[in-house]
């Protein structure tokens, strides 16, 4: 995009280098405004560092041991000559010393290449410890000192931390959150996983597959309350496949250290033992101590910042993005929240955030991946819509992997045939779901999905086939 010549470059102030703040930082500067970026630990933050880089490497690598040893038998895998024995979980085994290491290299090196590409673009990077000391002015604390920085917009972009029990304290060692475990250098021998949400379920999922024996403590009915119910309840049918054992309505009411062990003592005063407990029971935003309530920057229950669908909090000049506004804890949309914030301050063309437009992806295996309204919307008479399921287990492509496990739903708004949501279980959801992603995101026709060519075989071809069922004979 190539500026106004008759436009006065502002300069713009991002404190947080998550994905809401380095994405504003680049687009801004692509813009051609100045910006200096205020970040405490490393370019690309708990997302690139201690969160999703480094979680969904561990899960790729316990993914492809699930898949190695389901398939082993079906494909005629063995170790050796023809006589050898199958790639049983027995035979396999992961060494998490050096799967750690290789995620935790992978994590600096993005953060490098953030770090990289922005300052090719003239981003001016500050590493400190930032505070908002009013509407135009960050104060930076760095090795060198003190340093003021003002801006014609500051952009806060916080982030969050795991939130934690009082009577559940992580020590590192035997209790750990989810930016703790990857200081672990063996494989917990009994993993018990306290919270059924996303992050639960999948670091549940990751570990059963590296070959933990992994306890799930669910406080609800089923894991990942919230989410399509056909696809938590698939996926609990696969977690009691291979082993995972899940206590539903299971309160925690507290994790304590036994010596070589934990016990985590549940509501009805049942203990549960094991090696080691994981706490993923939500995160925190980074909003206390940086100067808001002084500066007047309104926030919400629980610390998170009041922002509207342009990114602006309560105070001029003062914009927010990421997990910090507490609006969807996703790095995609922490991304185009920064860029919407810097289209406002810049006066460029945008269009405010649509959070009904957002894909999400949960990466246990296999994978469950949604867009747009959802089933519970129509049965419950607030969207009126058509269903259609497709179980992979008639997908040749899923066959002959031997990954069955999932289906695909489109959900069209009735009368119209207008593709308004829709939800793919199964190896690379994440993958799948942009081709439906797209088809909410331009208000395309089921038919359009059905009349596009997919590749034979390919999962793929179930979206078309899918949308198929959902055409209206006129």
């Amino acid at each position: 995009m190539t500026m106004n010549p008759d436009f006065a470059a502002p300069h713009i102030a991002i404190l947080g280098g998550g994905p809401g703040g380095y994405e504003a930082a680049s687009v801004a500067s692509s813009l051609g405004a100045q910006v200096t970026l205020v970040e405490r630990a490393g370019l690309g933050g708990s997302a690139v560092l201690t969160d999703v880089v480094p979680s969904k490497t561990l899960i790729a690598t316990s993914d492809l041991m699930t898949r190695v040893e389901e398939a082993s038998s079906a494909l005629g895998l063995r170790f050796g000559d023809t006589s050898g024995e199958l790639l049983t979980r027995d035979k396999l085994r992961a060494d998490l010393g050096v799967v750690n290491d290789r995620l935790l290299g992978l994590a600096r090196q993005q953060s490098a290449d953030i770090r990289a590409g922005l300052e090719s673009q003239g981003v001016r990077i500050v590493m400190g410890s930032g505070r908002l000391a009013d509407s135009r002015t960050l104060e930076v604390e760095t090795a060198g000192g003190t340093e003021r920085i003002e801006a014609d917009a500051v952009i806060l972009a916080v982030g969050a931390h795991p939130r934690e029990l009082p009577t559940a304290r992580p020590d590192g060692e035997r209790i750990l959150n989810w930016a703790q475990i990857y200081s672990l250098e063996e494989l917990p021998e009994e993993l018990i996983v306290v919270g059924s949400g996303v992050t639960g379920a999948e670091f549940a999922s990751a570990y059963n597959g590296l070959g933990s024996n992994v306890t799930l403590i669910s406080s609800r009915d089923r894991v990942l309350p919230g989410n399509d119910p056909d696809g938590a309840e698939l996926l609990e049918k696969v977690f009691e496949r291979r082993g995972v054992r899940v206590l539903s309505r299971s309160r925690a009411e507290a994790v304590e250290r036994t010596g070589d062990g934990v016990a985590v003592t549940l509501s009805d005063g049942t203990k549960v033992t094991g090696s080691h407990c994981l706490v993923c029971v939500g995160s925190i935003p980074n909003t206390a101590g940086i100067g808001l309530e002084e500066v007047g920057v309104a926030l919400g229950e629980g610390g998170h910042i009041k922002v509207d669908g342009v990114s602006r909090t309560t105070v001029p000049n003062v914009y927010a993005a990421g997990d910090c506004t507490g609006v969807l804890a996703l790095a995609s949309v922490a991304a185009m929240q920064g860029r919407i914030a810097v289209a406002h301050i810049l006066g460029d063309q945008l269009t405010p955030l649509n959070l009904g437009h957002v894909a999400s992806n949960i990466f246990t295996s296999p994978e469950i991946a949604s867009v747009g309204v959802s089933e519970d919307d129509v049965a419950s008479g607030r969207i009126a819509g058509d269903v259609v399921t497709l179980r992979l287990k008639s997908n040749a492509r899923a066959k002959m992997r031997n990954t069955t496990d999932g289906f695909v739903k489109i959900i069209s708004r009735k009368g119209s045939g207008t593709v308004i949501g829709a939800v793919v279980m199964g190896s690379n959801a994440s993958e799948l779901i942009f081709g439906l992603a797209l088809a909410v995101e331009q208000k395309l026709h089921v038919d359009d999905v059905a009349n596009t060519y997919a590749v034979y075989p390919s999962l793929s071809g179930s979206l078309a086939e899918a949308a198929r069922r959902l055409h209206v004979h006129r």
